[in-house]
Formats: C-alpha cells, structure tokens, sequence
C-alpha cells in the first residue's frame, strides 16, 4: 500500500527557520557587543569595525556612504564614527582609487589582530560544529540563505517604493 504524503506546513516551517535565524542574530548580537565592551568601543563604533574588517577580508573594502548603509547610520553619523575610529587607530582611510576622491576604509594594523584574538576561539568553534554536516547541506543552506537575503532585499526595496510615493502616505 502506498503511503500518501503528509502536506507540507510551509508557514510553520517558515516559523521554524525564522526562529532559528532570529536566534542566531541574538548571540551575534551577544558577540558584538562584548567585543565592543572588550575594545573599550560603543557597540555601534565596534559593528562598524566589524563590518569594515569583514569587506577587507573578503577583498571587497567600504567606502564611507557604504558603511552608512551597512550599520543604517546617516553620513554624518558614520563620518563622526570614523573620526573616533580613526583617532583610536582601528581605521585607516585610503586613497587608492584612480578616482581620488573615492575613499576607502582599511583597518587599522592592529585592529585585525585584535578581531581575530576575539573571535579566533567562536571560529574554532563554528569549524568544529559545520564539520559534522556535510559540504552539500551547508551548500544547499547558504542558497536558501541567499535567497532569503534577496526576498528581504526585494520587500525592503518595494517598501521604500511605497514611502516614496505620496499617494500611499497618508497623513497622521
């Protein structure tokens, strides 16, 4: 006799995963904020850094207006952040750009030290927990990650759509 299949629960499953993720977030979040304590930074100075030690590692460096995007900060806000940043010495900016009116944001010599004694450990860690699963998995898991980004990145675009148009405002 054949089994009949059970009808998938996409909204639970949904559920599920977006549980798991919002978790996860709360222990980055965790993780940020007591390397900023560790620092001696403001969690906001510290996710910066964070966010400009990471795009130099993967060979794709911030410009200023691109940070501001990346921690939701307005040019003002980052250039005052980059100013503490840079007088700690954790930041360097950088002409390097044939455009030299492009700036580039590096992190300071020690700074990536600094990040890798602090995270060095959770890395360890991490390695030891995705070695268990196999290489696919992960693969399959990064696409629906992937896709998970770009199906936000979608309704964040045509919700700034919505605010933009002053038909759909309406006045409080």
């Amino acid at each position: 006799m054949a089994q009949e299949s059970t009808p998938r629960d996409v909204a639970a499953e949904r559920e599920r995963l977006l549980e798991g993720l919002r978790a996860y977030g709360g222990q980055h979040r965790e993780f940020s904020r007591r390397f900023a304590a560790w620092l001696g930074l403001h969690p906001t100075d510290a996710a910066a850094l964070v966010e400009i030690t990471n795009a130099e590692e993967r060979g794709t460096p911030l410009s200023p207006a691109r940070l501001s995007e990346r921690i939701s900060l307005s040019s003002g806000a980052t250039t005052a952040l980059l100013n503490r940043l840079e007088r700690a010495g954790h930041v360097i900016r950088t002409r390097e750009n044939a455009d030299r009116r492009v700036v580039t944001l590096r992190s300071g010599p020690h700074t990536q030290e600094r990040a890798d004694e602090f995270f060095g450990p959770l890395a360890v860690r991490v390695d030891a927990t995705l070695s268990r699963y196999p290489s696919e998995l992960l693969e399959q898991l990064t696409a629906l990650l992937t896709d998970l980004c770009a199906t936000m990145a979608t309704q964040l675009t045509h919700l700034e759509a919505q605010d933009e148009n002053p038909a759909r405002r309406q006045d409080v």
